[in-house]
């Protein structure tokens, strides 16, 4: 199905989905780390990064997507998995399932019934919290799961107005798309301006760190970048349209605009920013 996740193609550009995730890590200053949660962990990349910072702590991994856990499980020996819906875990309610591990590990990874409720030195999110809606009330449902002393800390992505996502939108609106998309608007990612998340945390925290981090991603072509948004931004346009041949059509319109909009440098290479919130707000 054209839009379930897919953990190979989302790996594609690991150390560059990476990269932010070590570097919101890296802010975080909290002097006791024991137990810290992954949410939205995806195929495992940033709960690894989370068990390097903090090697002694007890981590919890949460994705929705059982594919993409069962992949974060095969690279991660340890650690507790949850699959479950980040906003249900906020609101209190719950995991579906946990996951399972290895025989040999299985037993420790056995999540008490208030798992929801548990409270943790690190709420932690890389690049997850976009997908889901009404940030006012699920911001501050978040930090209710800090542990006093310890901090919310998430990015997103903040380049819904760059080329890349206009193009998308643009396709959608227009006459030859316009038919998978009865609305001319797709129910795809969002996120608010920085003010927004300070303004919501500062009243609820000690103190909120949050900073704003565009990267340069050296790209070898346009199609490259096309690879890039077929693994999350592009997934909201691509579900509807019923059609692998139609699917392909759209992949290769969007190329040629993304070949448009973001000519090659001098090197012939193509420089592509992307534009990320980071937020660390302490109890």
């Amino acid at each position: 199905m054209a839009g379930d996740w897919n953990p190979d193609q989302y790996l594609k550009f690991a150390e560059e989905r990476t990269q932010p995730c070590r570097d919101l890590a890296a802010r975080i200053a909290v002097p006791q780390v024991r137990t810290v949660i992954d949410l939205g962990c995806g195929p495992g990349n940033s709960t690894q990064v989370l068990a390097q910072r903090w090697p002694d702590a007890q981590i919890t991994a949460l994705d929705s997507d059982t594919t993409m856990i069962n992949v974060a499980i095969e690279s991660n020996p340890r650690g507790r998995w949850i699959t479950g819906d980040i906003s249900k875990w906020a609101a209190g309610e719950p995991p579906n399932a946990t996951a399972q591990k290895s025989a040999e590990t299985a037993a420790e990874n056995i999540l008490p019934e208030d798992s929801a409720n548990e409270r943790y030195d690190i709420v932690f999110s890389n690049a997850a919290l976009q997908w889901l809606h009404e940030h006012s009330t699920l911001f501050p449902q978040l930090f209710s799961h800090v542990a006093p002393g310890g901090a919310l800390a998430f990015q997103i992505p903040s380049s819904q107005d760059r080329p890349a996502y206009r193009l998308l939108r643009e396709m959608a609106a227009s006459i030859g798309w316009r038919k998978w998309f009865p609305s001319g608007r797709v129910r795809t990612w969002h996120a608010h301006d920085w003010e927004f998340y300070y303004d919501l945390l500062a009243p609820l925290a000690s103190r909120v760190d949050i900073w704003l981090t565009e990267y340069f991603h050296v790209m070898p072509d346009a199609e490259s970048i096309v690879e890039w948004y077929r693994a999350t931004g592009m997934r909201p346009y691509l579900t509807p349209i019923a059609e692998e041949i139609d699917r392909e059509k759209f992949v290769a319109e969007y190329t040629d605009k993304i070949r448009a909009a973001y000519p090659p440098r001098s090197d012939g290479h193509i420089l592509f920013p992307f534009l990320r919130i980071f937020v660390v707000a302490y109890r």
